[in-house]
């Protein structure tokens, strides 16, 4: 059966108990479900633990992680790797997951409530400064270079990367990158002395 390892090195056909009990799971018996879970259960928390900032989430991280390795323990394969090493990887990936997820909805829920918030304001009084505004503006982008106004135009209206710009124009992305940043200081430096 298994043996301790020694200087890090296994003879060939020792099995660690959780190894064991792993690929037991992963033929299909039943019964060696429940000391796995005895022996991994604990590890598995405190991987997600130290992932996620919040006890709940983290105790779902380890339900949800136990009942992954149950379903797939067939996959395990003891050459590419130890078996509470796999174990935790899926709990890692799992609270990583669940980390993404969390933050993912509560960016979610912040840009919902921003533009849910409505601001009681005099609806004539911003068209005017809105067309006001874009007036200004107009007037400062007929104000840059044609090779600026390329940049900025391809850019911010057109929604490329400065790389992708420097593709359609077919000029260096240094000189792009240049000319936007040209461009973009004049715009600011007319914006700025308007207002």
């Amino acid at each position: 059966m298994w043996q301790p390892v020694v200087d890090g090195r296994r003879t060939a056909g020792e099995r660690d108990p959780v190894e064991e009990l792993l690929l037991r799971v992963g033929a299909g018996e039943v019964e060696a479900f429940a000391p796995l879970y005895d022996r991994t259960a604990l590890p598995v928390h405190a991987v997600a633990r130290a992932v996620l900032d919040d006890a709940g989430q983290a105790e779902e991280v380890t339900q949800e992680t136990m009942v992954e390795v149950w379903r797939t323990a067939a996959r395990y394969r003891p050459e590419q790797g130890r078996a509470l090493a796999w174990v935790l990887t899926l709990a890692r990936r799992r609270a990583v997951d669940r980390l993404r997820s969390v933050r993912s909805a509560r960016a979610r829920d912040a840009r919902f409530a921003a533009r849910s918030h409505e601001v009681a304001h005099d609806s004539v009084v911003e068209a005017v400064l809105v067309r006001g505004e874009h007036r200004q503006v107009r007037r400062c982008l007929a104000a840059l270079t044609a090779l600026q106004l390329e940049s900025v135009t391809l850019t911010y209206y057109g929604g490329l990367t400065y790389r992708e710009a420097a593709e359609r124009l077919s000029a260096p992305a240094a000189t792009v990158k240049t000319r936007l940043r040209d461009g973009l200081i004049r715009l600011r430096d007319c914006l700025d002395a308007a207002g």
